[in-house]
């Protein structure tokens, strides 16, 4: 008799099968949706209150944006929009029927991988510098 229960996994069992690069991409492409979503207001309100004046745009500059937290917070968007975006060009490209093997997949998620962390770190030395 074939049994529809439930099994439970053990964590090196649910490790392995998400510790491929196509696994990877697409939990950090639902993680960095979902960083942007949540910053969307913070960023509108510092754009609302930068736009207020030039006295309010120098302070929102020096205070907030010049400050570790701001500074964290802006290039935590940009990660998030960085990553998102490339793997959105991902998911395009395979759209249009390159890449659906799994070989291809894994590529692809790779490559994803490896693109959007190489553009990440010169949006910090962007920051940075």
């Amino acid at each position: 008799m074939k049994s529809n229960r439930p099994v439970n996994l053990s964590l090196s069992t649910v490790l392995a099968v998400n510790s491929s690069p196509v696994a990877i991409a697409s939990i950090l492409h639902r993680i960095s949706g979902v960083v942007i979503f949540l910053l969307i207001p913070v960023l509108l309100y510092v754009l609302q209150q930068s736009l207020a004046s030039e006295a309010a745009f120098a302070a929102m500059k020096t205070d907030i944006l010049g400050g570790l937290v701001g500074g964290f917070l802006v290039f935590v968007a940009l990660a998030g929009l960085i990553f998102h975006l490339v793997a959105g060009i991902k998911h395009l490209i395979q759209d249009f029927g390159v890449a659906e093997s799994l070989q291809g997949g894994r590529l692809f998620a790779s490559l994803a991988i490896v693109v959007a962390g190489i553009l990440i770190l010169c949006a910090l030395a962007w920051m940075v510098l």
